[in-house]
């Protein structure tokens, strides 16, 4: 399978309350017109970025139905899902996440408890 820009993050998989975020590019001018360093952006507290991929979500546990041993069970894993859908724009804490690099690009990990906010295109209600 050849890799293209549009199936290249198909082949990963998120596991948990995670999200894999593309970082927004960052202005390099203040709002009075200072240019500003390299490195300052990545050392704010709070990031912005794209929501690329998510994961299942928080996994629920399984009732224990010890009513008949014998009986094969199904091990169906259900799970709460997270907030934030693929395409939402995430403000996220810093201190929470993990920087990885995929295939040459720079994302980030996030656990859904470093969100601070999202914003999404579509109505919500």
């Amino acid at each position: 399978m050849e890799l293209t820009a549009d199936n290249k993050l198909k082949k990963l998989i998120i596991v948990g309350d995670r999200m894999l975020i593309k970082l927004k590019k960052a202005t390099d001018k203040t709002k009075s017109g200072l240019f500003l360093p390299p490195g300052v952006q990545e050392k704010e507290r709070v990031q912005t970025g794209y929501v690329m991929k998510t994961g299942p979500g928080y996994p629920i546990p399984v009732p224990a139905d010890d009513d008949e041993p014998w009986k094969e069970r199904d091990e169906q894993i259900k799970y709460i899902p997270l907030q934030a859908k693929e395409g939402d724009l995430a403000m996220f804490l810093q201190k929470g996440a993990f920087e990885v690099m995929y295939e040459g690009e720079q994302y980030m990990i996030v656990p859904q408890a470093s969100i601070l906010m999202l914003e999404r295109e579509e109505d919500i209600f």
